[in-house]
């Protein structure tokens, strides 16, 4: 399966400022979906495939707030960038600790818009602070390389495919990933109707790449998905 373009979902309900977005991420080559108000922001919010959320606060029926806690609850990794005419500090100090990944606010122009999707977007699939490397007990991965060293000597290639899962779950340590979570970041897929025999069988290539810990580095939670432990 071919890595489709981002797909961003757009939550504002000014007409002329959500097709303006919509126009300028579509012109970007970035597949788009909309929704109107709060209601329906809510339902694609929870439902929908794509890979960044842009939400406005101020909406009819459910608040972007609204929104974001409930997203947090179903999809933690799920990145988002609040687009917001309230600037004060104390709605972007909440709005980034409710686990927004950037705050802008309105009026904004179409260059510093374009400028912070594409870093975050670009975070949210390479965030792995500090280093390309990730060191584990029986070896260490080079990303850079997309190379696993086992302290035998022993030298495995990891695909793209299996890089950027393992950067994904690296990137989103400390909790369990869905398998619905992994199609929609990683593969960039509507995980509707796909058989999620696919992750299973990349994270079992990985832990045999992995070596004798690789059961250990990438821990299954039953019921749950997957985290790095």
């Amino acid at each position: 399966m071919m890595k489709a373009d981002p797909v961003i979902l757009v939550v504002e309900d000014d007409a002329a400022v959500r097709q303006g977005v919509v126009d300028s991420l579509s012109f970007s080559g970035y597949q788009v979906l909309s929704a109107a108000d709060g209601r329906e922001g809510m339902e694609q919010a929870l439902r929908a495939s794509y890979q960044l959320l842009l939400l406005d606060l101020v909406l009819p029926h459910h608040s972007g707030f609204d929104i974001l806690e409930a997203l947090r609850k179903e999809r933690p990794g799920q990145p988002v960038i609040i687009l917001s005419a309230r600037g004060e500090e104390a709605d972007r100090v909440k709005g980034l600790t409710m686990g927004a990944d950037d705050y802008v606010v309105k009026p904004f122009s179409v260059r510093e818009l374009l400028a912070r999707v594409d870093a975050v977007l670009r975070r949210s699939s390479e965030r792995i602070v500090g280093s390309d490397r990730y060191p584990f007990d029986g070896g260490e991965i080079d990303f850079s390389r997309r190379e696993v060293s086992l302290e035998n000597g022993d030298r495995k290639e990891l695909s793209e495919r299996e890089s950027d899962l393992m950067r994904y779950l690296i990137a989103n340590s400390g909790r369990a990933v869905a398998r619905d979570e992994l199609l929609r970041q990683v593969w960039r897929i509507d995980p509707k109707n796909i058989e999620t025999r696919t992750i299973d069988m990349h994270v079992a290539h990985l832990r045999e790449k992995l070596g004798p810990t690789g059961a250990n580095v990438l821990v299954t939670v039953r019921g749950k998905g997957y985290r790095v432990g």
